[in-house]
C-alpha cells in the first residue's frame, strides 16, 4: 500500500472532516500534506461566500495528516488564520509544510487556495507531541 492510500484509510476515520465536509486527501508524508474540496452550498454562509469555518477545518485536517502520518501523535497546540480573498473558483486546496520539528513541539504553515491559483487563506499551527 503506498503513502496516499495509507493515509486515505487512517485519516479517513476522521468523519467530519471527510464525510460531512468532503475534503479529500491528494498528497501526505511526514511533514507534508494537500487536500482539496470542492465548494458546494453547504460550504457557504448568508452573504454566499465560502464560510470561515471551512477554511478553517480543512488547515487543522491538513496539519493532522502532515504531523501525524507516519510520526509520533501530534496534537494542535495554536492556530492563527488570516482570511486574505473571497474565493473566486470551484474547488480549495490546503497544502501544509513543516517548518520546524522538535522533541516536543513543532510549527507548520498552511496555504489555502482556490483553482484560479487566488491565496485565500494563511494558517499557521504549533503542534504539541504526545506520543
Amino acid at each position: 500500500m503506498g503513502n496516499l492510500e495509507e493515509a486515505k484509510e487512517f485519516f479517513g476515520k476522521d468523519l467530519y472532516a471527510t464525510q460531512t465536509t468532503g475534503i479529500e486527501i491528494l498528497e501526505a508524508a511526514p511533514g507534508h500534506a494537500k487536500c482539496s474540496l470542492r465548494i458546494e452550498d453547504k460550504h457557504k454562509n448568508a452573504l454566499g461566500q465560502v464560510m470561515g469555518g471551512v477554511f478553517f477545518v480543512m488547515a487543522d485536517y491538513a496539519f493532522a495528516i502532515a504531523s501525524n502520518f507516519k510520526q509520533p501523535p501530534t496534537v494542535t497546540q495554536t492556530s492563527q488564520i488570516v482570511y486574505l480573498s473571497p474565493v473566486k473558483g470551484t474547488t480549495l486546496y490546503a497544502e501544509t509544510e513543516k517548518i520546524r520539528g522538535g522533541r516536543k513541539t513543532c510549527f507548520y504553515k498552511i496555504s489555502i487556495y482556490d483553482d484560479t491559483g487566488a491565496l485565500n487563506a494563511y494558517v499557521t499551527t504549533s503542534g504539541y507531541i504526545v506520543g
